[in-house]
């Protein structure tokens, strides 16, 4: 079997990487080859060095050819720009979100028209595919029959790819699932360009001593899933049958992953609680508009029963996040 993860140098995709080698294979099928695919490669890592490891180096929609070079049986497509990139540059997202999905989508096309194997193809789409509007308010639950309304351009990106993936999969050119991802925290490593990454920087930087802001009133509700829980869910998505049986893909429909819902306030207080006054008080309130109209358009409170039906949860509560980011910490150091 061969197995591709694009942004597989990212965050999410070099846990995806670790998770897929530790097992070397997917569901139960042995993986021959595993395919790396980043326009940054971070030298040194141990997933880059493993004899079943290709690492394709460049932007993907001039790597295609490579990615393709064998016929690719599972696709993780977890590169594209973020929401805050998109924002501030539309030419940016629509070429990096919606112009290489598309191209990466008519190469699986292509492998299926030339007699090779219908790809499994997994995307990460965003819960920023929602969004509330005065003529259409959202319910007070969000699911999978929800209309999406984005209120972003990395949203309305997001959904059209969503759109794309589930018409190819109706005319049988490839196997679409797509996981509509909660904003992901705490993330280590250095802040990303993403309207949500101060949910994880008012953890991770007081955690290491240093300053960091909080761009939105503390009040606000967010929908969070740790790094762990989000890995597991989209290799549960991928790994899963189509049927309607327990624990099958029931449908076309994105799946929804699991969200936990908690307030920024409440996520200062679990630091509070772990952590002691004087690394809380390194998070300074210092409202900006535009991180606000992007991040409080997305919804906060979801129904999980989808998830839940192919065996998924939440995260228990926030402490137990802060304590999986803490020993991830501890481990690498």
């Amino acid at each position: 079997m061969r197995v591709v993860i694009t942004g597989a140098f990212g965050f999410l995709g070099r846990r995806l990487a670790d998770a897929l080698l530790r097992t070397r294979s997917f569901g139960g099928t042995p993986i021959e080859q595993l395919v790396l695919a980043d326009r940054i490669v971070r030298p040194g890592s141990p997933a880059a060095t493993d004899p079943v490891v290709d690492v394709v180096h460049g932007d993907l929609a001039d790597r295609l050819d490579d990615v393709f070079a064998r016929p690719v049986d599972v696709l993780f497509h977890l590169a594209g720009a973020v929401s805050a990139e998109c924002e501030a540059d539309l030419d940016l997202g629509l070429r990096a979100n919606v112009d290489t999905t598309r191209a990466l989508l008519d190469a699986a096309r292509a492998q299926t028209a030339d007699g090779g194997p219908r790809a499994r193809v997994v995307f990460s789409s965003s819960l920023a595919v929602y969004g509330s509007h005065p003529a259409l308010p959202l319910p007070p639950a969000i699911s999978e029959s929800t209309l999406p309304l984005p209120q972003s351009s990395y949203g309305i990106q997001k959904l059209i790819c969503e759109h794309l993936i589930a018409d190819y999969t109706r005319r049988g050119f490839l196997d679409g699932r797509v996981a509509r991802l909660m904003t992901v925290a705490v993330r280590p490593g250095r802040p990303n360009a993403a309207a949500s990454g101060f949910l994880s920087g008012i953890i991770r930087e007081p955690l290491a001593g240093r300053p960091a802001t909080c761009p939105v009133d503390p009040g606000l509700r967010v929908a969070l899933a740790s790094p762990r829980r989000t890995v597991q869910a989209i290799l549960r998505l991928a790994e899963a049958e189509r049927g309607a049986g327990p624990g099958q893909l029931d449908g076309p429909l994105p799946v929804n992953l699991p969200a936990l819902t908690i307030s920024v306030a409440e996520m200062l207080a679990t630091l509070r609680q772990v952590a002691g006054d004087a690394v809380a008080d390194l998070v300074t309130v210092t409202p900006d508009p535009a991180v606000e109209a992007v991040v409080g358009s997305w919804p906060a409170v979801f129904d999980n029963a989808r998830a839940g039906a192919l065996g998924l949860e939440p995260d228990p509560d926030f402490l137990s996040v802060v304590r999986d980011h803490l020993a991830e910490q501890t481990d690498a150091s």
